[in-house]
């Protein structure tokens, strides 16, 4: 099997994308997760352009690395100067690394306007500065800038410019699509007439999405000649970002036939997407390929009735290759089988028919504002209560809810509850700093006593949406309410044009799918 280096920058250009910023330790965190994936290079920031990329490295130093080498990014001396006494030059030396990656300008546009030089000089920059880092016992990675554009402008210049590169000691010539404006066949057949002038050379590929086809582009470098792809995790980066290697190295294990990472590691790709986007506190995108969570889930009736008959009708993969799972969703386009699957998943036996009634009722729930994709607790509610020999925990009789501005005391919320559990009714009043707040307290003092584990629930999340706005004040109001207890985390869904009421039932539906499902049992508080 053909390898492919994958060489990983999340952490030098992945920073630069908009509301992204790491600290040294978030960077460490990163490092030690790319290595154990399997990377073979982790650039680690740019030592020169500011004191946290100049930290980072000085504590790199103390990781034990596995795989990856971690590599240094900087650029070419200046016009007119020598790498000697660089400070750009001499900050890649400091950082210690192995290797070290240089960027230099391939377009003349760049060459003339940009660094404002002549082609000659610039040639004289590219090959000293990576002949003094050479010496110096460094592996150098050259970065062609804008090698694309620099190509069609002169192919002659952009060979002048990766000559002096390798005349310097590069052992990599990176071709990068700076500004994200090819498309894949021109990728595929300059990398390849690039490959066929320079037959001993190892040539990289680094592409941005500015056209939506950086991940496109890459492979089609790949089928040029490359062997290594140069991306971020996730696609984060500069404008619209960089080739995403959560969609590349999948694409060219599973679909292309080349290795980039070692045995079995491609099976954390996506924990390994998470997990960054958790320490670089993004939101993770659902919708991403392979590793989305959204990825493998199947919503309409006629999907989830095919996979439940031959599970690789309607997905390319076993998700299970990249460490995802195929999701049944159940909204108003499920059919019975969503409801089947969805039974199966919860360890309920659902008849045929009763799988049809339940999908008739979500359908016309989420006609009134219901919304079920994002709530399956309430889901896994509606058909435990089709089972025949279901008792629920609790059952309300009314509540009340009343909110006052007093004086002296300010916003004042106090709920009145009133529910039958273990064949009594139960009356209680609980004050909290909002209404809903209060309806929970009522209600955990009515259901305490009784089912002690309750006290380990906590609402973590509460969001409402307007669904209906022109209607102002009457507009319906949708409620999700997410509850934890320690080790697991549940949705429930309530609609109304009552912001209470639909309060209530989401409420209600958390209550009640925890003491059923999550905690049946009392525990030790």
């Amino acid at each position: 099997m053909n390898t492919v280096e994958v060489y990983d920058t999340t952490l030098r250009d992945g920073t630069q994308g908009e509301n992204i910023s790491l600290s040294v330790d978030d960077k460490l965190r990163i490092t030690q997760l790319l290595d154990d994936f399997g990377v073979t290079y982790i650039e680690g920031g740019w030592p020169g352009s500011n004191p946290k990329d100049a930290a980072y490295f000085q504590r790199a130093k103390d990781l034990t690395l596995t795989h990856a080498k971690i590599t240094a990014f900087g650029m070419t001396c200046r016009v007119g100067g020598s790498p000697h006494d660089d400070a750009n030059i001499l900050a890649l030396l400091d950082a210690e690394t192995p290797v070290c990656t240089v960027v230099g300008k391939t377009s003349l546009l760049h060459v003339t306007e940009v660094i404002r030089t002549t082609p000659e000089e610039n040639l004289r920059i590219i090959r000293e500065s990576l002949a003094f880092l050479t010496a110096n016992g460094r592996e150098v990675i050259y970065d062609a800038e804008h090698f694309f554009d620099g190509y069609k402008l002169s192919a002659e210049y952009a060979f002048q410019t990766l000559q002096a590169a390798l005349d310097g000691g590069a052992t990599m010539l990176v071709l990068c699509e700076t500004n994200g404006g090819s498309m894949p066949w021109e990728v595929e057949e300059i990398t390849r007439t690039v490959a066929e002038a320079f037959p001993g050379a190892r040539l990289g590929i680094h592409t941005h999405n500015d056209s939506e086809v950086a991940v496109a582009n890459t492979l089609a470098g790949v089928r040029g000649g490359a062997v290594q792809v140069q991306g971020t995790i996730n696609g984060y980066g500069e404008r619209t970002g960089n080739a995403n290697l959560c969609s590349i190295i999948p694409n060219l294990e599973l679909k292309m036939g080349y290795q980039c990472l070692p045995d079995g590691k491609l099976a954390s790709l996506t924990r390994v997407s998470r997990a960054v986007s958790e320490i670089a506190n993004m939101a993770p995108n659902f919708g991403a390929a392979y590793v989305g969570r959204s990825a493998f889930a199947h919503k309409g009736g006629m999907h989830v009735a095919a996979i439940r008959r031959n599970v690789d009708s309607y997905q390319h993969i076993d998700p299970a290759l990249v460490g995802n799972e195929l999701r049944v969703l159940v909204s108003d386009l499920s059919g019975r089988g969503n409801m089947l699957s969805k039974a199966e998943e919860y360890g309920l036996d659902l008849s045929s028919k009763d799988a049809q009634e339940v999908v008739q009722q979500i359908k016309e729930l989420e006609s009134r504002g219901f919304v079920f994709e994002g709530a399956e607790a309430s889901i896994a509610m509606l058909m435990r209560r089709r089972q025949p020999d279901y008792v629920p925990p609790f059952e309300l009789l009314d509540f009340m809810v009343v909110v006052e501005n007093r004086r002296g005391r300010g916003l004042f919320a106090e709920a009145t509850v009133k529910i039958r559990v273990a064949g009594q009714e139960i009356h209680t009043v609980s004050e909290g700093n909002g209404p809903v707040d209060a309806l929970d307290r009522a209600l955990r003092k009515a259901l305490v006593p009784v089912f002690p584990q309750l006290g380990a629930f906590q609402l973590a999340d509460y969001k409402v949406r307007i669904l209906d706005g022109q209607n102002g004040a009457a507009a319906t109001t949708r409620v999700l309410i997410d509850t934890q207890n320690g080790h697991q985390r549940w949705s429930t869904v309530g609609a109304s044009a009552n912001i209470i009421e639909a309060s209530w039932q989401a409420l209600a539906d958390s209550v009640e799918y925890g003491l059923v499902v999550v905690e049946p049992e009392p525990v030790s508080l």
